[in-house]
């Protein structure tokens, strides 16, 4: 299952490296490719991930989570 994270925050492609180590250490994700420009992370899951995991993952990094679709 593919989702797209809305991402506010990210500047640069060091931004996109903290997000991207953030998502992928979530159980569920086998990988994610992060956008500063779009402010996108767009996650390939096993199983349909929280968005509360998906916040606090996104949150920890130093960035805010927006939303998922």
């Amino acid at each position: 299952m593919t989702r797209t994270v809305h991402v506010d925050g990210m500047m640069c492609n060091m931004c996109e490296k903290h997000v991207k180590k953030a998502l992928e250490k979530i159980d569920g994700i086998t990988s994610a490719e992060v956008s500063h420009e779009k402010g996108t992370a767009v996650i390939e899951e096993t199983r349909e991930v929280p968005a509360a995991d998906l916040e606090k993952a996104v949150a920890d990094a130093g960035y805010k989570f927006v939303s998922v679709e």
